[in-house]
């Protein structure tokens, strides 16, 4: 029932409405394979990846056409992160998907417990 085609249109959606307000529907996309559909770990982050490519362009190009997207700022984000994300595919790929599993519930841990505590400064 899960893993029918409505439902993954309606999970989609409601993931690409969040990655588009920058939530985070990636690491949703990641629980939902895992958790729900029981989709291996290495599936899953591949297919989260096929899903953040489209949707992070789109958002940014709306970001861009707001103005709100300062490329001088971001430029050694972005290559820090194309390297970062080339380095750790190549080691995600040696490591035990047990650890990757542990590392990535970990992360998200750390993201809740900080947006559940986060206050705007003043």
């Amino acid at each position: 029932m899960l893993d029918s085609f409505p439902i993954a249109v309606v999970a989609g959606v409601v993931l690409g409405f969040l990655s588009g307000l920058g939530i985070g529907g990636g690491s949703l996309l990641v629980l939902w394979l895992t958790l729900i559909l029981d989709t291996p770990q290495e599936v899953a982050r591949t297919i989260n990846l096929l899903f953040f490519l489209p949707s992070a362009v789109i958002a940014s190009l709306f970001r861009w056409r707001q103005g709100s997207l300062p490329f001088k700022k971001i430029y050694p984000a972005i290559i820090a992160g194309c390297l970062s994300a080339a380095l750790f595919s190549y080691l995600g790929s040696l490591w035990n998907v047990s650890i990757i599993k542990k590392l990535f519930g970990g992360l998200l841990l750390i993201t809740g417990i900080r947006e559940l505590c986060y206050r705007k400064k003043t």
